[in-house]
């Protein structure tokens, strides 16, 4: 398993459009082989922003870094540059193999 996390820095007047981009957008990873599921995480504020963080789990990270060269990855991120940016800086991606999984029974 893989865990490919973006995390984001918002300004709490930007919450509301920030929020409605992704829960409005048109997402294609379904389609994508390999992908087990995606989550978009409302965090804590501080310091004057509120951290969001996207969060997808692959079978592997060859599936994750297949599908970031995928046109369906295109397709998903076609439109990234003609809405208003509404986070701070740029996201910071993190990416996990995992060593451990445990399911409830």
């Amino acid at each position: 398993m893989y865990l490919a996390m973006n995390r984001f820095t918002v300004l709490p007047e930007n919450a509301a459009a920030f929020e409605a981009l992704w829960l409005n957008r048109e997402s294609h990873l379904k389609e994508s082989e390999g992908f087990v599921s995606f989550h978009m995480l409302k965090g804590p504020e501080a310091e004057g922003t509120i951290l969001y963080a996207s969060h997808t789990v692959w079978e592997s990270e060859a599936h994750f870094r297949a599908w970031t060269t995928s046109d369906a990855f295109r397709a998903a991120h076609a439109r990234a540059g003609q809405t208003r940016k509404l986070h701070e800086g740029a996201p910071q991606f993190e990416g996990f193999s995992a060593i451990q999984k445990i399911d409830a029974e």
